[in-house]
C-alpha cells in the first residue's frame, strides 16, 4: 500500500517529486518505507543515527499519524533521512502521553534523493486505528515547506492559519486489515491498555 504526498498542508500542489510511503507486513509490526528527494535543509540533527531525538518535526523530516478516530488515540511516527527517528503516543490532540520510544529504523541519502524503513511495533498502535495521515516537511525560514497527503481544502483554510498536523478531522479512512489481510486481527498492547484503564477510573 503506497502513498504519495504530493499537496501542501493546504492544498496547493508541490513542484518537486513527491514523498512516497509504502506499508507492507514487517516481523512483528508495519514496515514503513520512505522514499523521495533529499533537500539537506535544515541541516542533519546533532543525535546519532537509529536514536530518537527530541524536536525531530524542526528538522527535514517524514511523519505518519495513525488514529483512532472515536478516542482520538494515536501513533506518530518521525523519520529523518539522517537516520534519527520519534515516535510519540498520544492521547487527545496534540497531548503525548509517551515519546522517545526506541525504533529499528534505517536510512541512507544516495546524492539527490533517500530511502528509510522502519519497523513500527504493532504495540506502538491504539487499538482500533481507522484513520491516518503523513506529511512531510523540509527547508528552512521562510522556505520552510509543510506537504501533507491529506491537507486542510483551500476553502477551509483561515486567514492567517499555520500549518497544524493535529486536525484530527482531515484524517482520512485506514485500516490495516487493507495490508495485513482481512482475517487479521490487532494484537492488544500493554502500552495503550495502561491508558485506557486510567481514563475509565477518572
Amino acid at each position: 500500500m503506497t502513498f504519495a504526498i504530493k499537496e501542501t498542508w493546504n492544498s496547493l500542489p508541490i513542484t518537486h517529486d513527491p514523498i512516497k510511503i509504502t506499508f507492507s507486513p514487517g516481523d512483528g509490526g508495519l514496515l514503513m518505507e520512505v522514499s523521495g528527494p533529499f533537500f539537506n535543509d535544515p541541516q542533519a540533527p546533532t543525535g546519532p543515527p537509529g536514536q530518537p531525538f527530541p524536536g525531530l518535526w524542526d528538522y527535514e523530516v517524514v511523519e505518519s499519524f495513525f488514529l483512532n478516530s472515536a478516542t482520538e488515540k494515536y501513533l506518530e511516527v518521525e523519520v529523518c533521512p539522517h537516520g534519527q527517528h520519534l515516535v510519540l503516543l498520544l492521547s487527545g490532540r496534540g497531548n503525548a502521553f509517551q515519546q522517545m520510544l526506541p525504533l529499528s529504523f534505517q536510512a541512507s541519502i544516495n546524492g539527490n534523493g533517500w530511502t528509510g524503513t522502519a519497523l513500527l511495533p504493532w504495540s506502538y498502535f491504539p487499538p482500533g486505528v481507522n484513520k491516518m495521515n503523513s506529511y512531510a516537511i523540509h527547508r528552512s525560514e521562510e522556505r520552510r515547506t509543510y506537504e501533507a497527503l491529506y491537507p486542510i481544502p483551500r476553502n477551509e483554510v483561515a486567514d492567517g492559519q499555520k500549518p497544524n498536523f493535529h486536525l484530527l478531522e482531515y484524517f482520512q479512512d485506514f485500516k490495516l486489515q487493507g495490508i495485513m489481510g482481512g482475517d487479521w486481527v490487532q494484537p492488544g498492547s500493554d502500552l495503550w491498555e495502561n491508558v485506557l484503564i486510567s481514563k475509565k477510573a477518572e
